[in-house]
């Protein structure tokens, strides 16, 4: 087993004469309403690559990251990826955002590419094509551990559910509907609503009609101001979601009391944390940590292809993280298939702090 630490025994080597600078590439949501994530995304990605590369490189060979934005556009996207592949010649892309990494996913098996995943959990990624990976497990995996709680530990036997009307909010309603009602629970209603659209008030009064124990939410972001819509309408069930509702503004806002989801567990050392601060002026949070994860597993495969004198291709890196298969950074990502398998806790906020409740191991 390939640890991401031994990278740090790459990079006391003196920069070869020879060594090529290696291009990554990334198609995230820079701009658009999604950008609050994708900015998160790209700063976690870059602060691992600058931290590489502070130190030498990869086995000498220093890492250049290419970002293009996509908005979140699926089309946008595959544009973007062929001109990252075909002009840039980049072995691997990271990706944020189900419909984007789904439209991605069919060319990134023609083309070998590597397409890296650190955010986005619809289910269908699991298995949208041999050349994606997710350093995160899709979102069916979380939603049963969330059911399974709520119905056996916490006593909430109905739910109602408030949802995005896209490939993720569709993907999360239908695993939670299924969970749910598995655990033996019962969905009495659910609304969608549009992506980008903040105003939750209509649909929340339709679902708080049905009188449901709790209303599951699957939002990519505007989270804060459901809070405050949640406690506008004097909501008298709980609010539950998924690793989604990590979101440090949600924290902090006290109408966001008693909320209660699941964490996909990610940690990072204090000292790692206040670097990251100081460079880009906010905490280093759930979405940044997990691309700073996502980049050093790609970063890990890099160095045991140099090691082993292998060209870095898209195809090679695939074959070095399924031989690699564990890795340990800043949480344990384990591919027993593309889709890394890790441990995921049950939280709920209080007193503008995320508490733990459970701990629910991986499988």
């Amino acid at each position: 087993m390939l640890r991401i630490s031994t990278i740090a025994l790459a990079l006391a080597l003196a920069v070869p004469a020879s060594a090529q600078t290696i291009k990554l590439g990334a198609v995230l949501p820079l701009t658009g309403p999604a950008a609050v994530i994708g900015m998160q995304e790209q700063r976690g990605i870059q602060f691992a690559v600058d931290e590489v590369n502070a130190k030498g490189g990869v086995a000498g060979h220093k890492i250049e990251m290419l970002f293009e934005d996509n908005q979140a556009k699926p089309d946008q996207s595959v544009l973007l990826f062929n001109k990252l592949v075909d002009l840039q010649k980049v072995p691997a892309v990271f990706t944020g955002y189900s419909g984007p990494s789904l439209a991605m996913a069919p060319l990134a098996g023609r083309k070998k590419t590597l397409l890296v995943n650190g955010g986005a959990q619809a289910d269908a990624l699991d298995k949208a094509s041999p050349y994606l990976i997710n350093t995160i497990p899709v979102l069916a995996g979380e939603l049963e551990v969330l059911a399974n709680y709520l119905v056996a530990d916490a006593g909430k036997k109905t739910a109602a559910i408030l949802f995005e009307n896209n490939a993720a909010g569709i993907a999360g309603r239908d695993d939670f509907l299924a969970s749910f009602e598995k655990a033996g629970g019962k969905v009495l209603a659910q609304e969608p609503v549009p992506f980008g659209d903040t105003n939750y008030r209509p649909a929340l009064l339709k679902l708080a009609a049905t009188s449901p124990d709790v209303v599951f939410v699957v939002i990519t972001s505007g989270t804060p101001q459901l809070a405050d819509q949640v406690r506008q309408i004097d909501a008298k069930f709980t609010v539950v979601g998924s690793t989604f509702f990590s979101d440090p503004e949600l924290i902090a806002n006290p109408n966001a009391e008693g909320f209660t989801h699941t964490q996909v567990l990610i940690n990072a050392p204090e000292g790692m944390a206040a670097a990251f601060k100081a460079k880009y002026g906010t905490e280093f949070d759930f979405f940044p940590k997990q691309y700073y994860n996502a980049a050093t597993v790609v970063m890990t495969c890099v160095e045991k292809l140099l090691k082993d004198g292998k060209p870095v291709t898209g195809e090679n890196l695939l074959a070095a993280l399924k031989e690699i298969k564990t890795f340990k950074g800043l949480t344990t990502t384990v591919f027993n298939t593309n889709t890394a398998a890790t441990q995921i806790n049950m939280n709920r906020i209080n007193g503008k702090q995320d508490n733990l409740l459970k701990v629910i191991a991986p499988k």
